[in-house]
């Protein structure tokens, strides 16, 4: 799955402000900083105005900030309020569905879980957690991975440790 530009640009414009809480923040400086059009700007903030998640105030002096705190806006829900399509495959949409597998795939069971296990994961991280300040260089955790079921031995019962680094 891949996001919108639009979503992609909302969560630049909503990690800008929660980094600069005490800071006007100006569509031009946005628009400079991430090398966007500052009339793609204009319509996200605009939006993000009218959802309560941003103050905006015209005029000399003006600008925008985060009206929320960075802790309590999810990023699964910025990511469901920006972006206008989930459907990853035909068959979601009833309406325009034409597949003739439908009545027996199981594609659409496991691209659902898909979806929700990676809604499951943006809903778990805030606006707070992608602002925090980041850990020491060269620090790493060791994040259990699984093989893929297909390339599992039946004797293998130990999960692979990957090293990753912290956020």
């Amino acid at each position: 799955m891949r996001l919108a530009e639009y979503t992609d640009y909302t969560l630049r414009v909503l990690m800008y402000c929660a980094a600069r809480p005490h800071q006007m923040v100006t569509i031009s400086e946005l628009a400079e900083h991430h090398r966007v059009s500052r009339n793609h700007l204009m319509k996200i903030v605009t939006d993000l105005g009218r959802q309560g998640v941003l103050e905006t105030t015209r005029g000399r002096g003006g600008g925008l900030r985060l009206l929320k705190d960075p802790a309590t806006v999810r990023i699964g829900d910025v990511v469901r309020a920006s972006e206008t399509d989930f459907r990853l495959v035909e068959c979601f949409d009833p309406g325009s569905n034409q597949c003739t597998l439908s009545p027996t795939c199981r594609l659409k069971g496991l691209f659902n879980a898909a979806l929700g296990a990676y809604l499951r994961e943006l809903d778990g991280t805030t606006l707070a957690d992608l602002v925090a300040p980041a850990s020491p260089r060269g620090t790493a955790t060791a994040v259990p991975v699984a093989a893929p079921r297909s390339l599992r031995k039946p004797t293998d019962k130990a999960t692979p440790v990957l090293p990753r680094s912290l956020p």
